[in-house]
């Protein structure tokens, strides 16, 4: 097993350190078979930790009834490379679980986390938010919540709201807005991003596949989906009569790539498909929220592995894009990572990934 932090002030590469309110689970860490982190574009970053237990002579377990795994208690999980140190994800403990079989020695405990944005889902709100003579952006809905519970903010204005209710918890509501402006969601090191992807960045360190010494991916696969909708057409019933009035949209996000693969670039017609004006919504939202589903459909081209994480020696983050070397002129280069699963354990430190593309070359 991967040792999932050094005794000695030395520190080899891939190693995980875990804290609890601060303080390492040093004592813990020989009873630790494996740490997971699950991160998704779309949802929280998620972690489970996984515990071997005994029973001591005084009826005290090792693990379950240590004071330092209990809910609520804020999580740090980082990744050391050498003398440098990468978060992982922060957030707090959400639920522990013990499982004790017929045999004793079998018995183990699970640790279940969740980033930081748990924190806005623990209340549900009514209010009205914005009214006709009082608007308000939903980037100032999201700077409100950001700064009601300590978080910074990195927050695009997006939509202006004339009537809008919130009748969930904070999280639920703001990821609703956000898939109206076609934003992201999510709260990373004690930020909370609101906007859209953000494409035009530094990428990640390179991965690389059949580079030598440099081969950092254990394995690769690609998707490259023609049969999805170039165009999004927002149909509704005109203003005066019985007319259908229709606004088409086309992806607006930057191209990973020399060459667009929407169906226009293979010589064909564009794919067009029509989503009505969503009940209750302004032509405004209707038209963003199509706009986010043509930006979603032109990602045509998917890739799927694995990296080796101590060669690699970085944690590779979603929302961000990477490079990817090795597989040929038209699917090298610039992709956008869609989630990717951390793993440590008696295997080393893995990195299972998904990457999105919106063109060739």
């Amino acid at each position: 097993m991967v040792e999932l932090a050094a005794q000695s002030t030395i520190r080899e590469p891939g190693e995980c350190i875990v804290r609890v309110d601060g303080t390492e689970l040093t004592e813990l860490y020989p009873h630790l078979r494996s740490v997971e982190v699950e991160m998704d574009r779309q949802g929280a970053a998620v972690c489970t930790l996984e515990f071997e237990t005994f029973r001591e002579e005084d009826e005290h377990w090792r693990v379950q009834d240590s004071e330092l795994l209990e809910p609520w208690k804020s999580i740090v999980i980082e990744a050391v490379f050498g003398d440098r140190t990468d978060e992982v994800m922060r957030g707090y403990i959400r639920e522990i679980n013990v499982d004790c079989p017929q045999e004793m020695g079998e018995a183990s405990v699970r640790v279940r986390g969740q980033d930081e944005s748990i924190l806005l889902d623990r209340e549900h709100v009514r209010q009205l938010l914005s009214e006709e003579d009082a608007p308000q952006s939903d980037g100032d809905l999201a700077s409100r919540v950001a700064a009601d519970n300590g978080f910074d903010a990195r927050i695009e204005a997006g939509l202006t709201n004339r009537n809008l209710h919130q009748d969930a918890t904070h999280v639920r509501f703001l990821r609703d807005r956000a898939d109206a402006n076609g934003f992201e969601l999510f709260v990373r090191e004690g930020t909370l991003h609101f906007h859209p992807p953000e494409l035009d960045g530094d990428p990640q360190p390179t991965i690389y596949l059949y580079g030598g010494a440099e081969t950092s991916c254990l394995n690769i696969s690609i998707q490259h989906d023609g049969h999805r909708p170039d165009r999004i057409g927002v149909t509704r019933a005109a203003d005066t009569g019985e007319d259908i009035e229709e606004t088409e949209v086309t992806p607006t996000l930057s191209l990973l790539g020399e060459q667009s693969a929407d169906s226009e670039s293979r010589g064909l017609t564009p794919f067009l498909w029509r989503m009505e004006q969503p009940a209750g919504a302004t032509l405004e939202e209707a038209q963003a929220r199509a706009q986010a589903r043509a930006n979603e459909n032109a990602w045509k081209i998917r890739a799927t592995g694995e990296l080796d994480g101590v060669i690699y020696g970085h944690v590779l983050l979603t929302h961000e894009t990477v490079r990817v070397e090795g597989i040929g002129e038209t699917y090298s280069g610039l992709y956008y990572v869609d989630s990717v699963k951390h793993t440590f354990d008696a295997d080393g430190y893995r990195q299972a990934f998904r990457l999105l593309r919106n063109a060739t070359g």
